[in-house]
């Protein structure tokens, strides 16, 4: 089992054991859903027919993905956003809700994008919008689509224009790659012989701290996505590892070990003013920002066994937030900052758990036995992370109440290190 603090700590289990090669997208199959899924139909979009349906494919695939929804068929005719909605008939068919819409070809091998959004059972409209955009933009259109549609049934942001973060091993080689959250469009951001760990977004999203080993040891980046182009944060004597950005982007947690042991320390984004943040005669590390700012929760052996503890971000004494188990590592919080997500030893297993914060109160959310690095989606409602099924890994992802489960998986390759990028601007 690989030991997720002290991989992170010793760095000694870094060299991931991936298996062979695959540069392929991720495949999501549902493993779970939600109770009391709201019945819904999207209908065929009127228009270009090819390019509608295929608009029309990604967000049916988006909304059941979520298991908050229950697809009812539609038909195979179209349905334009302008036509009359025969409530009557969708309420028939079982449904609640109706999306219908349009796409047509513009100049420039542009394409308009119009839908609407129904209410069946109170007969009224609940919104719509429109787009334009190319043929390469039209995935990213139907995400958007689906946000609004999930946002205006839920009460809560959608996360389908999201992104994320994740690495692939192949031969000899390294990959850390970024993907719609959906797991299409995978573009592979570095590639390295050597191991790259820890990667985590900024909260704008334009940027990604990680951990790489080009250097024959472990010194942290902050890699700039739209040029590519990246700078040293942490290279200090020693190990550098388990980069956290602060809410603001303007500083990042990191553990370095030039002073001796594994400590906590404050550095600027653009690797100037360190600061030791605490002391302790144990390993710190795993380090993770509340999403006010004002604490940082983090991993430590201080008391004999690794737990999670919580300190001011300005410094100061630290104290202790779990004490169920005798291991639990890996914070990370939620982005409304109520609750916390982190791997527990049950059982001898290595699972998801969440703690509220408030009450306490822990609930395993997974049932596999390998888990590690887990990530929030930016509403909350979904953790991704590592696992390993059948000796391989591969990614999951679990609802915050433990219902809806996904597996996502690149088909003869070891994936690890997910990170859920913040809501797109």
């Amino acid at each position: 089992m690989r030991n997720p603090f002290f991989r992170l700590a010793g760095l000694a289990a870094s060299l991931l054991c991936f298996a062979a090669v695959a540069h392929a997208q991720l495949s999501i199959e549902i493993t779970g859903a939600g109770a009391n899924r709201l019945p819904l139909a999207v209908a065929n979009f009127a228009g270009e027919r090819i390019v509608s349906q295929a608009l029309t494919a990604v967000v049916r695939a988006d909304l059941e993905r979520s298991g908050l929804f229950r697809l009812v068929d539609a038909g195979a005719e179209p349905l334009a956003e302008t036509a009359a909605v025969s409530y009557p008939n969708w309420k028939g068919r079982g449904a609640d809700a109706l999306v219908a819409g349009s796409v047509t070809a513009g100049a420039d091998s542009r394409y308009e994008t119009r839908f609407r959004l129904f209410d069946v059972q109170k007969q009224a409209m609940l919104g719509g919008q429109a787009f334009v955009a190319s043929s390469g933009q039209l995935r990213a259109t139907a995400h958007r689509i689906s946000d609004f549609i999930y946002e205006k049934l839920t009460g809560e942001p959608g996360i389908f224009s999201t992104r994320i973060a994740y690495v692939v091993k192949s031969t000899g080689r390294y990959e850390l790659q970024i993907s719609d959250a959906d797991g299409e469009n995978a573009q592979t951001a570095l590639a390295s012989r050597e191991p790259i760990i820890s990667p985590t977004w900024a909260p704008d999203g334009t940027r990604l701290a990680y951990v790489s080993f080009e250097a024959k040891k472990p010194v942290v980046y902050v890699h700039s996505l739209a040029t590519g182009r990246r700078h040293v944060a942490a290279n200090f004597k020693g190990s550098n590892s388990a980069p956290a950005w602060s809410p603001d982007g303007k500083k990042l947690a990191v553990v370095l070990s030039k002073d001796g042991g594994s400590q906590i320390y404050l550095v600027n984004a653009d690797g100037s003013g360190i600061l030791r943040l605490a002391s302790s005669a144990g390993i710190d590390t795993e380090p993770r920002f509340s999403p006010d700012g004002q604490s940082i929760y983090f991993t430590s052996d201080r008391g004999g066994s690794p737990q999670i503890y919580r300190i001011p971000a300005a410094g100061g004494s630290a104290e202790r937030v779990t004490f169920e188990g005798s291991y639990n590592v890996s914070p990370r919080l939620s982005p409304d900052g109520k609750s916390m997500a982190f791997i527990a030893r049950n059982d001898g297993r290595f699972q998801v758990a969440l703690l509220d914060l408030a009450t306490k109160q822990t609930q395993m959310l997974t049932d596999s036995s390998k888990d590690e690095s887990p990530s929030f989606s930016p509403n909350g409602r979904m953790i991704i992370y590592a696992t390993e099924i059948g000796g391989r890994g591969v990614l999951a992802a679990v609802s915050s109440d433990g219902r809806v489960k996904q597996k996502l998986s690149v088909q003869a390759a070891d994936i690890r290190e997910p990170a859920w990028g913040p809501f797109v601007k």
